[in-house]
């Protein structure tokens, strides 16, 4: 039996029809069969998961009708706002449309749900925009982002039957058309955006098939897409923006036709993040351009790229990723159930899944990084990064090597290259510390305004230089850092080992007056979390300085320091 005959049969053509971009094309290779109709265990997970988020955005409510902020959704800081409410809507109308939901065709909920759109229509100015009361206001972008939250829920009222059906999609229909006259022609801030805009009038194009949301569309699109030859996005951002923009061109190729090609950056992304992945299943975050460098996270924003992708390619790696995010991190998943929802063609079962790459050494010069794993350890070298190197081994994890030297107030080690040569990677830095001479007599302007006299102007002399050298090479089960500090002479010295926090140390020493600050005295220390354990050493201590002038501030974060001056070598083994 072809796909549209089952369809047809089973009453699913015209509740259906609607998701899938070019009547029946949807996900599936023409080949498939036809569409499963029953929900898999996972999105009946995931439903029961929303339901809990429902329960806890209903105490949110403001339900005074005197207060101007009626319908809404109270937000971490007491302020309702319309991104507070759109999380209620999403959560609500996929609870409210399913039939697996505790809330499936609840009343009470649908009557809330009225009143947070007609809330969300009263904060929408009047060309189309909404305010991200954090930092953007008239924000055709922050409206992009809840378009393209609310189109899919939209289309689950349309296939529905639930109370306040006609009340509700015309309230939805107020705001999303209003919407549309923003998107054709407001600005944006960051590169994401653009692609976030995009998806979001694919979104409303699904919907209402206007010319305008198409050419919009296509003027943004001609910029080309920023992805580097690693593969990664311009802002670099692992776990936020990155996914994101998986997400967001996945759904401009769903909604316009001849957009397949954006679908060829999706798959060099989701290739590269098989790279980026530590043993546990978290995610590299440590070169990232935007608010989620060196952040705790998991692949939970990629599931649905790479669910989408692995039907659709019928690609074992890919189905590999979903299901480490499946042990790792799903719950979070339930933040994207919206998309899960709106397209069946999800529900199939993945492809039989294919071993990830776990025994590598990577380099991603765009990102200025190295990623090296070996089977259940792996290591991070980066550039322009105060931190230099990462080590995971299980639950124990060495989330930064830092160095710094009381030199001038500017000694923080950062590398802006690295050369490799005879198995090493070698990072370096050169820096000079002048003193300067008297403003040349014929240029003092008199009145004895230092401003007036830059240094620029003034001779050097005494000019002081420091030479930092970090080698690092594999050893077996781990690494080993050499260091080498040379040029002025008596320069304090300090090397951070900073450890994530849950586990307990042994052979260290506790400093004396400072919490969560340790010195390496002895040949050897060891840091176990969960089971697992770092060794590192030996080590050196020369003072007990740990604050250099001129170095980042401490983390608060359990730290050993090894200490001494220059001229400072030492070599240093992590495994």
């Amino acid at each position: 039996m072809n796909r549209r005959k089952f369809m047809e049969q089973n009453g699913l053509l015209a509740g259906y029809a609607v998701f899938l971009p070019g009547g029946l094309s949807g996900l599936l290779s023409p080949d498939k069969a036809v569409l499963p109709v029953k929900k898999p265990n996972w999105l009946v997970q995931l439903i029961h998961m929303n339901d809990g988020n429902v329960e806890n955005l209903r105490f949110k409510r403001i339900t005074n009708p005197e207060d101007p902020g009626y319908g809404g959704i109270s937000d971490a800081y007491g302020m309702a706002s319309a991104h507070a409410v759109t999380s209620f809507l999403k959560s609500g109308i996929c609870a409210l449309a399913t039939e697996e939901s505790k809330f499936y065709n609840n009343e009470s909920l649908s009557k809330e749900l009225l009143a947070a759109a007609e809330y969300l229509k009263k904060v929408q100015h009047e060309d189309g925009t909404i305010d991200l009361l954090s930092t953007n206001f008239h924000s055709t972008p922050d409206t992009g982002f809840i378009v393209k939250w609310l189109c899919p829920t939209y289309h689950l009222l349309e296939r529905g039957q639930v109370p306040q059906k006609e009340a509700l999609m015309t309230a939805l229909a107020g705001f999303l058309k209003n919407a549309g006259k923003a998107l054709v022609t407001g600005g944006i801030h960051t590169p994401n955006h653009r692609w976030v805009v995009c998806a979001a009038l694919a979104g409303l194009y699904r919907i209402w098939p206007e010319q305008a949301y198409l050419e919009r569309a296509e003027t943004w699109l001609a910029e080309g897409i920023d992805l580097d030859e690693d593969g990664q996005y311009e802002e670099k951002s692992s776990y936020i923006y990155s996914s994101l923009s998986n997400r967001v061109l996945i759904s401009t190729a769903r909604g316009f036709a001849g957009k397949e090609y954006l679908l060829d950056e999706v798959r060099k992304n989701l290739d590269m993040t098989f790279y980026y992945l530590h043993p546990n299943g978290e995610i590299v975050t440590e070169a990232s351009g935007r608010q989620d460098n060196s952040i705790v996270g998991h692949l939970e924003r990629y599931y649905y790229p790479y669910r989408y992708m692995a039907l659709l390619d019928n690609n074992g790696y890919y189905a590999a990723a979903c299901r480490l995010v499946e042990e790792t991190a799903f719950p979070k998943v339930v933040g994207d159930i919206q998309y899960f929802l709106e397209d069946p063609a999800l529900w199939e079962e993945l492809p039989a899944r294919k071993p990830l790459p776990t025994d590598y050494s990577k380099k991603f010069p765009n990102s200025g990084l190295i990623r090296i794993r070996r089977g259940d350890y792996d290591a991070s070298i980066l550039l322009n990064n105060a931190v230099f190197f990462t080590f995971h081994k299980g639950n124990a994890v060495l989330q930064g090597v830092r160095l710094a030297a009381a030199f001038f107030g500017k000694g923080q080690f950062v590398s802006e290259d690295f050369k490799e040569k005879g198995g090493e990677v070698i990072l370096e830095r050169s820096l000079e510390g002048p003193y300067y001479q008297p403003f040349p007599k014929e240029k003092i302007p008199g009145d004895g305004d230092w401003s007036k006299m830059p240094r620029s102007q003034r001779a050097q002399s005494e000019v002081q230089k420091l030479k930092t050298l970090v080698k690092i090479r594999e050893i077996p089960e781990g690494f080993e850092l050499e260091i080498d500090i040379r040029g002025t002479d008596h320069v304090p010295v300090a090397l951070e080992l900073i450890f994530r926090p849950g586990g307990s140390f042994s052979k260290v020493e506790q400093h004396e007056s400072m919490d969560k600050v340790y010195f390496l005295k002895s040949d050897e220390g060891r840091y176990t979390c969960g089971g697992d354990t770092i060794v590192f050493g030996p080590g050196q201590h020369g003072h007990e300085w740990v604050e250099i002038r001129g170095g980042l501030p401490r983390m608060d974060a359990p730290t050993v320091f090894l200490t001494g001056s220059t001229p400072f070598h030492h070599k240093l083994k992590v495994s």
